[in-house]
């Protein structure tokens, strides 16, 4: 078993102990769904997001990347992750997140960090479902002049997202899909 395959198998069971709740709930999407995964949960999970950060850095450090991003509040713990294991490496990423409206004070952004208009920046997202706030972000950020190299999720539900990534031209990955945490 390869280095990565070993951090993801034990990554997917911290994210089946600590982050999948049965009942009702209403996601982002508006959708309606008999369970929820919190990624919050094994992001904000000491190990948790040491995996994280390590197993996206070893997928994306041969990406020619200025930085990493996503949208806050989700992404914020992945981005640190991802941040901090590539500064234990030979190519530091620096981190930013976008915020769902511009502040109306102080600096008045709606990405915040280390981002400039003209960066390539892989977006990562905690959990994709239809891919609309993805693609929120990704308008956000391509609106500053910034350059979508890649799309990573920790969790695929399986709802669209993927597909509808895809099909507006953007590269997507997942580390897992709802069905393998789920099973």
């Amino acid at each position: 078993m390869s280095k990565i395959n070993e951090l993801e198998k034990q990554l997917l069971e911290i994210i089946k102990k600590e982050s999948v709740f049965k009942g009702e709930f209403i996601l982002a999407s508006g959708k309606k769904s008999n369970f929820y995964i919190d990624m919050r949960k094994t992001s904000l999970h000491p190990l948790g997001a040491k995996l994280i950060g390590e197993i996206i850095f070893e997928k994306i450090k041969s990406f020619n990347i200025d930085s990493i991003g996503g949208p806050t509040l989700g992404a914020d713990p992945i981005v640190s992750a991802v941040s901090i294991a590539s500064a234990l490496s030979e190519k530091p990423i620096p981190g930013f997140y976008v915020r769902k409206e511009a502040k109306s004070h102080g600096t008045m952004k709606m990405i915040e960090g280390i981002f400039k208009s003209g960066n390539r920046v892989i977006i990562v997202e905690d959990v994709v479902t239809t891919g609309s706030s993805t693609l929120k972000t990704i308008k956000a950020v391509e609106n500053e002049g910034g350059k979508i190299i890649k799309i990573i999720a920790l969790v695929d539900r399986e709802e669209g997202g993927s597909e509808n990534l895809k099909k507006e031209g953007y590269e997507f990955e997942s580390l897992f899909r709802k069905s393998e945490i789920l099973q």
